[in-house]
């Protein structure tokens, strides 16, 4: 396997009888890089995953995360490797700094527990039993308990469900930083945006296949797709085409209109759009 890959998958198949969840998937992720891996519910996003952090056995092909095969994981794979779920569990009877605390005791290079509830915007709640916080709250303290023991390689899973808009670009803020630190992530979310701002790369998954992995900007040939300018006419009227070439039909129009187009937009196919195109919506 390639020292330069944190994780490298070939012919990965997982079964469950005759329902083929993962058939041949080929994946690599780059050490230090973020990757966001996206597919609808049912795509085998989450079988795939789980394979990765070793909760779930292979029916075949190599898997390797970090050097190490995870379906024989030792003590010191385990330090190296942060995983945040969807829901990590209950601690009702324990406050945020208790829970942060406990978890830092699993590993020998564990961060400071104060810093990484301050690093997840939970230094107020610090004294606050874990059943008084609110969702976002509590995916929060997931998150902290996942970045605590300074993992390599970060997994995330739907990492920022339940947060407002402010909280998102916050926590958005420490995966940067995280990645910043040289800090492997492979993120899964559904949230188009987030999987945009955040990712080096983004693979998509569907019927337990990959369809494609490549950078946000140019996944399904994003980037040579027509632009849309759209302007209203001297009567109010939205006039639109698509174009090859939209700044040089900007500058037509600019030309007609004299200097100012009405109501000019220029836009290409979002990240999404691409998305749901792929997967067949």
């Amino acid at each position: 396997m390639d020292e330069e890959l944190a994780i490298s998958v070939r012919g990965l198949r997982k079964a469950y009888g005759d329902n083929v969840a993962v058939a041949d998937v080929d994946l690599a992720v780059r050490r230090g890089e973020v990757f966001a891996l996206l597919g609808p519910n049912g795509a085998g996003k989450t079988t795939t995953v789980e394979i990765l952090e070793g909760f779930r056995r292979r029916d075949a092909g190599e898997v390797s995360v970090l050097g190490v095969d995870p379906a024989r994981p030792g003590p010191d794979w385990r330090s190296r490797v942060g995983i945040v779920l969807q829901g990590t569990g209950e601690f009702d009877e324990l406050n945020v700094g208790e829970v942060v605390r406990h978890f830092a005791g699993f590993y020998t290079d564990a961060d400071d527990p104060d810093k990484v509830i301050e690093r997840v915007g939970l230094g107020a709640k610090k004294r606050a039993r874990t059943r008084t916080l609110s969702g976002g709250q509590k995916r929060r303290l997931d998150v902290a308990l996942g970045i605590v023991g300074r993992p390599e390689l970060l997994f995330l899973d739907e990492p920022t469900t339940g947060f407002d808009p402010e909280a998102r670009r916050e926590f958005w803020e420490l995966i940067r930083d995280l990645s910043a630190g040289g800090t492997t992530i492979l993120l899964t979310t559904h949230y188009l945006d987030e999987a945009e701002l955040l990712a080096d790369r983004v693979g998509v998954i569907a019927a337990g296949r990959v369809i494609e992995v490549a950078t946000p900007d140019r996944l399904g040939d994003r980037h040579q797709a027509l632009a849309t300018v759209s302007w209203r006419t001297p009567d109010g009227v939205v006039q639109s085409t698509q174009s090859a070439t939209p700044t040089a039909l900007v500058a037509e129009l600019a030309g007609r209109f004299d200097g100012e187009v009405p109501g000019l937009t220029v836009t290409r196919p979002t990240l999404e759009d691409v998305y749901l195109r792929m997967i067949g919506h």
